[in-house]
């Protein structure tokens, strides 16, 4: 088989070990004699699978007692419909939402949430083109809002947070982590909420992860469905309905994988040199733009233009032609990126930039 490097956005690259562990337990998980895709999520083999993939990430990202791990459907989409309808019923009247529009998802989360409240966007990144994430002290927030919403890393606009935004008085903090959880060491304890589909970090796509501090739990909105009622899925270990197993199972192989290799602290280090190694070659020279303000820039979402767009065909054939695939930018933006998550190897990230000096002209320096 040819080699290649997968830098899609999501579903994404998964890390080889997985891939091959899953193959080999295919047709018979552990001697139980069936597959993980036919198992009960009743039964105790996968109840098994189960705790364990929950222990692991709280082990992972050092997750407080007083916090719940929920897997939940409808991807990080779903869930900007699924956290007002669960956090607004903690309101004694009308209630606002502040949001912080960084990019594609924030802006995608503002719409959805005006569906069920008023919404503030207490700063907005519009104006730059999305360059950065606005500085807080430029933030117009509303005191008592039912919550914030951040998206802290915009998988299609590259913009990351390099800060832990702080709220006056008892204002939850809710942060979509779904295309840079995992990748980096972050406080639990100070967000109220953290949620993310896993088709990028985590594992293929079909699972949400949602972790809840217990205060917020049980305020979900009457027209809120059960299915989606946070207190009803905790309540039943995320087993209300039926789970998305595989899922499960696949995200449970990477959270041992990533426990084996360090844990966070050790893939944020091996994050951090890709990274650098990736933007050092685009800011080599104007051959290649990267329009995001260098503290804001995504560790696992890069976007960047080459100066003469006219060659972007010629681009794209020549990384086919190398192994190294979806590269294309996201329609709404074009261009090009490169996402390079937790399971993309530095040998990936070293082969693009490889590509890139040669495309460059610069292959020699």
């Amino acid at each position: 088989m040819t080699h290649i490097y997968n830098f899609s956005a999501g579903p994404a690259v998964l890390p080889h070990a997985v891939l091959a562990q899953a193959a080999a337990e295919m047709l018979d998980w552990q001697g139980s004699g069936m597959s993980v895709m036919e198992m009960s999520h009743r039964g105790p083999e996968f109840i098994a699978i189960y705790q364990q993939a929950v222990a692991d990430l709280r082990e992972l990202l050092t997750v407080p007692d007083n916090y719940r791990i929920l897997f939940m459907q409808g991807g990080g989409l779903a869930e900007n419909a699924i956290v007002p309808m669960n956090l607004l019923g903690r309101a004694a009247g009308p209630a606002t939402i502040d949001f912080v529009h960084t990019g594609s998802w924030s802006g995608k989360s503002v719409r959805e949430a005006a569906r069920y409240a008023t919404v503030n966007v207490a700063a907005s990144a519009e104006q730059s083109g999305f360059a950065g994430v606005p500085p807080q002290q430029s933030w117009r927030l509303t005191p008592g809002a039912a919550y914030l919403h951040v998206c802290t890393n915009e998988t299609i606009d590259g913009v990351e947070f390099d800060f832990v935004p702080t709220i006056q008085g008892d204002t939850p903090l809710v942060a979509d982590m779904s295309s840079h959880i995992l990748s980096r060491v972050i406080d639990v304890s100070k967000y109220g909420v953290i949620f993310g589909g896993a088709q990028k970090n985590i594992g293929p796509a079909g699972l949400t992860v949602v972790i809840v501090r217990d205060d917020l739990l049980g305020h979900a909105l009457p027209i809120c469905p059960s299915a989606f009622d946070w207190k009803i899925v905790a309540d039943n270990d995320s087993m209300y309905n039926t789970p998305p197993t595989y899922a499960i199972y696949i995200a449970g192989l990477v959270f041992a994988h990533l426990k084996k290799l360090g844990g966070v602290a050790a893939i944020e280090a091996l994050n951090i040199e890709k990274a650098r190694l990736l933007y050092a070659a685009l800011d080599a020279d104007d051959f290649y733009v990267n329009r995001v303000v260098p503290a804001n820039r995504s560790r696992m979402n890069v976007p960047f233009f080459l100066r003469d767009e006219a060659r972007n065909t010629e681009f794209l054939a020549g990384a086919t032609a190398r192994g190294l695939l979806q590269l294309k930018g996201h329609k709404s933006v074009g261009g090009m990126r490169a996402s390079i998550y937790n399971a993309m190897p530095i040998e990936g990230v070293q082969a693009l930039v490889d590509y890139l000096n040669d495309f460059a002209g610069r292959s020699h320096r």
